[in-house]
Order: structure tokens, then C-alpha cells, then sequence
């Protein structure tokens, strides 16, 4: 059955529709044009003085670009089923997702890879990625393991990366635009928590991120690791046409070497 947690009893749904069109910054003119209907029905809808169909709320809501997650919350609000189940990774019909994301881990050693959830939690990794935990204080390694919290803490990651202050900004900024798009009340403290953490990379007097050198393709992870520079980018992955929850919300980061003496390293 889908469930929904970590929500209050749902708002009317006409000032559900409004807070998130608001939030996006468009006006009922922009989102009625790009749903096709008139303003003046998707004023109806707001104020409570007609009620919307289920395709008229999917159809706002792709327009809007909702999670699931908050598909699901506007459908409830008005009376309807949820649009999308919210299984459990753990449950028996998760198991061919289960399959797929250790299959994916495992082809990817000796390279570091890890699976997150939509807090950025991690709920699979690989051997690799001992790369990132080694010399971490116990407590960022108990579950469940954040990566966020990993790379950004005094006590993690920060003071093996030698260009922290621009991985930092890179961070908080995709923390950033998923607290935009979703609102949601625990990565607004994740990013709260993190973005307070002090700056105690190996550079610390460098608060601000240097731009990226002229030819660079993209930003590198540049960390220590026994005596030796390793230079990494990541990649992010999601399933495609997700119609669970839990699924949609799962991101695989894989990293790869950004130079020829990395990959020597890490396949050596």
C-alpha cells in the first residue's frame, strides 16, 4: 500500500497549489497557460471554490515539477489515492532494485560508488569507497552513514580534500537546489547542519572557491589517500520512469579518475 510519512495532516489542496506555484515564482497566468486552462479555473482551484480532477492536479503538477513525494501529498489533500507506492528498500518487490544497485556497486571497483537516498543517506556502497571513510571519526561511519555529512564534517573527509572550498560550494549548492525543489523540513536542517560546519579543509583561509583552472572540464574531488593525490569526478545516476517513490528518490554516485595517476593508484 503506499504510505506517506513525514508530513502534518495535508493543507486544503487549493493552498497546497498556490504555496508551490508560488514557490516556483510563477503567476497564475504563466502555470494556467502552461496547463492549458484558464486563469480563472486555476483561481477557482485555489480559493476552494471548484474542486480539481485527479488529471487536472497531474497535469499542475508536472507543470510545477513536483517529487512524487508531493504528487502524492496534493492528490491526498483533495481526496484522491496517491499516484505512486513508497516501498520500503528493504521490501521483497524492491528486490530486482536491490539486484541492480549491488550489481552496479560491484562492477564498479576498485573505483569508490555509492547509492543515497533523497537525504542523502547511504544505503549502498561498494568496496571502493573505503577511499572516503578511512580515517573518519566512528560516529560519520554508524548508520545511517550521510554523505554529506561524511565529506563536509571536520572530523570525515574535509581534511583530506585539498580543494575544499570549491567541493564545499559544489555540495551546498546541490543541497540547495533539492531544498527548492522539494521544501522538505529535514534537508533544510541537513543543509543548516552543514553548511555551519567549520571550514577546516587543508586550505582553511580560503573560504571562497577559486575558479577552475582554464581547460578543466569539470570540478575534480581532490583528495589525500595514504601519502598520494587522487583527483576523482563524480557521475549521478537515477532509474528511468520510477513509479515508486523510493526509487525515484535514489541517486548512484560513481567516481572516476580525473588523471592517469589516479586510476594507476586506485587499480593498482
Amino acid at each position: 500500500m503506499p504510505t506517506t510519512t513525514d508530513r502534518p495532516a495535508p493543507r486544503p489542496v487549493g493552498e497546497l497549489m498556490r504555496h508551490w506555484r508560488e514557490r516556483r515564482g510563477l503567476s497564475q497566468l504563466v502555470l494556467a497557460t502552461r496547463a492549458q486552462v484558464s486563469t480563472r479555473h486555476l483561481s477557482f482551484l485555489e480559493t476552494g471554490r471548484s474542486s480539481p480532477s485527479r488529471d487536472m492536479l497531474l497535469r499542475l503538477a508536472e507543470q510545477l515539477e513536483l517529487p512524487h513525494r508531493e504528487q502524492n501529498h496534493l492528490l491526498l489533500a483533495a481526496g484522491f489515492a496517491p499516484a505512486f507506492t513508497d516501498s520500503p528498500l528493504d521490501a521483497r518487490e524492491m528486490a530486482p532494485v536491490r539486484d541492480t544497485l549491488r550489481q552496479i556497486l560491484a562492477g564498479h571497483d576498485p573505483l569508490p560508488a555509492l547509492v543515497v537516498d533523497r537525504g542523502w543517506n547511504i544505503v549502498e556502497h561498494n568496496r571502493g569507497f573505503a577511499v572516503f571513510t578511512e580515517g573518519a571519526a566512528p560516529h560519520l561511519l554508524r548508520g545511517p552513514m550521510n554523505a554529506l555529512r561524511l565529506a563536509l564534517h571536520p572530523e570525515g573527509m574535509a581534511p583530506r580534500i585539498l580543494n575544499f572550498p570549491e567541493w564545499r560550494a559544489h555540495l551546498l549548492a546541490r543541497l540547495e537546489r533539492r531544498v527548492a525543489l522539494t521544501a522538505e523540513p529535514r534537508l533544510t536542517e541537513l543543509l543548516r547542519e552543514v553548511g555551519g560546519y567549520p571550514h577546516t579543509g587543508p586550505e582553511p583561509d580560503l573560504p571562497l572557491p577559486e575558479l577552475p583552472a582554464g581547460g578543466d572540464l569539470m570540478v575534480p574531488l581532490r583528495i589525500g589517500y595514504r601519502g598520494e593525490e587522487l583527483a576523482l569526478f563524480c557521475t549521478i545516476a537515477t532509474f528511468g520512469m520510477p513509479l515508486d517513490i523510493t526509487v525515484a528518490e535514489l541517486a548512484i554516485e560513481t567516481f572516476f579518475p580525473a588523471d592517469a595517476a589516479t586510476a594507476a593508484l586506485l587499480r593498482g
